[in-house]
């Protein structure tokens, strides 16, 4: 499980590199939305990713290009598994309450919930 927790602008850039799978700062940099950050604060930003193990880098002349080490995934899991623990006491019962009752979701949308349900239930009953 991933152990370091991203600020807001670390998880931006992850988005972004992500969808890039290798970049240069001025790549991320043209992919964030108006009002753009500095170019110095791109680059820091991808520094300190690179020194909590998320990204990577190649070095192209004086230029690095980066790449995440870490899959959206694995990073998907490992955020879920906290926000569990975190909010939710690591109860589905208590998550799918939320879900629910607090997102306010429509018929159609529970009944997709349900349909993936019985189907991964199906799934493991079959074995």
């Amino acid at each position: 499980m991933i152990q370091k927790e991203l600020t807001r602008a670390e998880e931006q850039i992850m988005q972004i590199l992500w969808k890039l799978e290798k970049g240069y700062v001025n790549d991320i940099l043209e992919a964030i939305d108006d009002p753009k950050p500095a170019y110095t604060t791109v680059s820091t930003i991808v520094r300190l990713l690179e020194s909590k193990g998320f990204v990577g880098h190649e070095t192209h002349g004086r230029a690095h290009q980066y790449y995440p080490l870490i899959s959206k995934s694995n990073y998907r899991r490992s955020t879920f598994k906290q926000l569990m623990v975190g909010y939710f006491e690591n109860n589905y019962h208590t998550l799918a309450n939320f879900f629910t009752k607090e997102e306010d979701l429509t018929l159609e949308q529970l009944e997709e919930i349900q349909r993936l349900i019985d189907h991964e239930i199906k799934r493991k009953k079959d074995g």
